[in-house]
């Protein structure tokens, strides 16, 4: 076995999830937040439900002061065309948050099949996430 590559997987699911893994999360109640990194225009046309809006470039200790760091922060953009997530996350792991990254975006939650919020919200399957 190649230790090397499997520590690399190990890494990529403790730093990744997928849509499958968020819906589930959100079902179950976890202890997170879903960050969209996008402009607030985009945020307003479609979202994951419940997320809260922080542009990337905004992010600094006093736009997440009243953020709880005992949270996991998911962070999603557009999608892999998109790298506002990883902007997003790397910048709040340097604030002190810890963070996770949504594979494939917003993108991958609405091919998924899963409802969004927003002026271009679309049907799917609903989430229970208490938002």
């Amino acid at each position: 076995m190649n230790f090397e590559q499997l520590k690399h997987y190990q890494a990529k699911l403790a730093f990744e999830m997928d849509s499958w893994d968020l819906y589930e999360a959100m079902e179950r109640g976890d202890n997170f937040v879903v960050v969209d990194g996008r402009k607030e225009e985009a945020f307003g046309m479609e979202r994951i439900p419940g997320a809260i809006n922080l542009p990337h470039r905004d992010i600094c200790t006093n736009s997440t002061a009243k953020l709880d760091k005992g949270k996991v922060y998911v962070c999603y953009c557009d999608g892999i065309g998109c790298n506002a997530s990883t902007k997003t996350a790397m910048k709040l792991l340097t604030l002190g948050f810890e963070v996770k990254e949504l594979i494939g975006g917003l993108d991958w939650w609405i091919r998924d099949g899963y409802a969004t919020e927003g002026i271009n919200a679309r049907a799917g399957t609903e989430v229970n996430c208490g938002c």
